[in-house]
């Protein structure tokens, strides 16, 4: 028997059939300068000019990482694209940028159609969510590369701002205070940690019922991460923001750093804000210390903002009407590029 693409494990029709499929979910999330539906060679989108005198874009790329290993064994997948959303626009966001529209890239060994459908069906609702399109796409089959049943994410996001406008730290000054935006929990950093106490040390199921959690273990770690697109941008409609860190990857730790101007540091005040469960647990279980916590997770703070002293007041109360529950956990000084918690 002659061999054939099938044969050797890639089915396209498949793959075609997804597409159309997916078509009327990534529809949903189109917004006004979309041009072309999906299934082309390239996606369009047409910059809303008029609104811009000098526009400047801004672009983000990310992954969920080995939180998609906790999709697998609960077999869960709607809500990691969510995940994935929110890692690229949040990135985006930082700089005070509107993000415009959102590609993603879904590769697995063997395509399910079913798993495929539910992972685009979360990223469609994170576009809406942060109000984006999903304009384009890329799936692929790669049998033999990925375990079976297994799959792998990637997302792009592109977002505009007035070139004056962009936010990058450098009018933070000693004195502005650090307020911080809660996480919906662990969001997608550090999971290669937390399944190492759960499940290799502690020897959990997921179905595991954690008192403290009011859920299972499985639960809490698909929960997905929060996008606070909508309430920077109406945020940044009436206050000046100095700087903004998404707080992923490296923590407070590593990320707040990134947008001080040389000669000055952050101040942090460790019990101003209220740490959920699921990081005492992971800390207790793993005897991890709060150094290594810290440069890990985001202990309950997944969004940073800078701003003086003054607006302090009317932006809690501006954010906290944007549902956001917000904390001032600590200040600028004078001294050597970093990070201390006190």
């Amino acid at each position: 028997m002659p061999i054939t693409y099938k044969t050797s494990g890639v089915d396209i029709s498949r793959g075609n059939k997804l597409v159309d499929i997916i078509k009327p979910i990534a529809h949903s999330t189109f917004r006004r300068g979309v041009l072309q539906d999906i299934g082309s060679f390239g996606a369009f989108f047409k910059l809303p000019l008029f609104k811009y005198k000098k526009p400047v874009l801004v672009s983000g790329t990310d992954g969920v990482g080995t939180k998609l290993k906790i999709a697998f064994m609960i077999e869960k997948h709607d809500t990691v694209g969510i995940d994935l959303v929110a890692m690229c626009v949040n990135d985006v966001l930082t700089s005070g940028a509107e993000p415009l529209f959102f590609l993603d890239y879904f590769a697995t060994g063997k395509l399910s159609i079913r798993k495929a459908q539910d992972v685009i069906k979360g990223i469609a609702e994170g576009c809406k969510i942060a109000g984006c399109s999903l304009i384009g796409g890329e799936t692929a089959e790669m049998p033999g590369f990925y375990k079976n049943n297994e799959y792998d994410l990637a997302g792009f996001s592109v977002g505009i701002i007035e070139e004056d406008k962009i936010i990058d730290g450098s009018n933070i000054k000693s004195g502005d205070v650090i307020i911080g935006l809660a996480s919906s929990g662990l969001h997608s950093n550090g999971y290669s940690l937390v399944r190492k106490v759960f499940f290799d040390i502690k020897k959990y199921k997921t179905n595991k019922l954690i008192p403290e959690l009011g859920c299972t273990i499985g639960e809490e770690l698909l929960k997905p991460t929060r996008i606070y697109v909508k309430s920077i941008l109406g945020l940044q409609k009436s206050v000046k923001i100095k700087g903004m860190a998404h707080v992923t990857g490296g923590g407070i730790t590593e990320n707040l750093p990134r947008i001080l101007p040389r000669g000055l540091r952050a101040v942090i005040k460790n019990d101003s804000w209220y740490v959920r469960p699921i990081f005492d647990i992971v800390q207790t279980m793993g005897k991890v210390s709060d150094k290594e916590m810290f440069r890990t997770f985001n202990m309950g703070v997944g969004f940073i903002i800078v701003v003086k002293k003054s607006d302090v007041g009317s932006i809690i109360k501006k954010l906290k009407q944007f549902g956001e529950k917000v904390f001032v956990i600590g200040y600028i000084e004078k001294g050597h590029n970093g990070v201390v918690y006190t």
